[in-house]
């Protein structure tokens, strides 16, 4: 299996003749679902399946990828703002040699560039499109101006929940803001700390059911992680689950989403379909 996704993976390359990253914002409507652990720890389970992937930490003033990975990176996004500070100098090593650039106020300050930083900020970028087969943006939780700008830009977009109304109203909310703006963002559905796949399933169904009735908008769900002590005695060690405890319920069902992301990823690939992550970041970021 993983010899038949690495030759279609050469293959997609060949045919565009050019190795683009795939870019992943993941998003939640409320803070507290998980989603900077699920982020972490999909990264890790990508670069356990021999993928190159870059994690860029974009919760605004609470960051928290480097307490979950147990260690502190001397640099963040805001020295290449406030310092200039080369990207790549940026970048700090985490677990399974995933690459992690740690979260500051980044965003806010993206916003603020007149355009020869942003354009030093694009060329910089454009480096790291080049590098990474992956680049997953793991975003502050609930949704402003600022981050839906920026949300657009990104080929994918995974939306973690959970099954309390509260966090499934929450992920409604902030799918029909995002819908309302652009109808052609592609959306992927987590569903995080079920108590069985009975709930998972419904919970899932229910979001689904939703946006079909409202926003006739089509949701591709993921799958669902279960609710696993091995998360929080991992968390309370700061080292990722998926490391941790790899032959967990938990670590085996992530396992199992990154697969399903992969095959959908080969479909689109195989289209020819590319998102111009960098052009649109221009778009959107200089002309509003």
């Amino acid at each position: 299996m993983k010899d038949q996704a690495e030759h279609l993976r050469n293959w997609v390359r060949q045919a565009n003749n050019v190795q683009t990253a795939k870019t992943i914002a993941v998003i939640s409507g409320k803070g507290g679902v998980g989603k900077s652990n699920f982020s972490l720890n999909f990264s890790i389970t990508l670069a356990k399946k021999g993928h190159s992937v870059l994690l860029f930490d974009m919760d605004i003033g609470m960051g928290n990828i480097d307490i979950l990975m147990g260690n502190s990176s001397r640099h963040s996004i805001i020295d290449f703002f406030e310092h200039g500070t080369p990207l790549s100098d940026i970048i700090s090593k985490g677990p399974d040699n995933i690459s992690v650039i740690a979260g500051g106020t980044g965003l806010t300050k993206l916003f603020e560039l007149d355009q020869s930083q942003f354009d030093s900020f694009l060329a910089e970028f454009n480096r790291l499109l080049h590098q990474y087969e992956y680049i997953i943006f793991d975003m502050g939780a609930g949704i402003n101006y600022e981050s839906s700008r920026f949300m657009l830009c990104v080929d994918d977009l995974f939306v973690v929940t959970t099954p309390e109304p509260t966090a499934v109203m929450d992920a409604y909310s902030v799918m029909k803001y995002l819908n309302s703006v652009s109808q052609s963002l592609s959306l992927f559905l987590i569903c995080n700390r079920v108590q069985s796949e009975m709930e998972g399933h419904e919970t899932i169904k229910r979001l689904q059911n939703a946006l079909r009735k409202f926003l006739q908008k089509e949701i591709i769900p993921l799958g669902f992680l279960p609710d696993d002590k091995s998360v929080s005695k991992a968390v309370a060690k700061q080292v990722p689950f998926m490391i941790d405890n790899n032959g967990s319920v938990v670590s085996k069902a992530l396992s199992e989403i990154a697969a399903r992301y992969e095959i959908s990823d080969f479909r689109e690939g195989l289209t020819m379909k590319k998102n111009n992550f960098l052009g649109k970041l221009k778009n959107y970021f200089l002309s509003h």
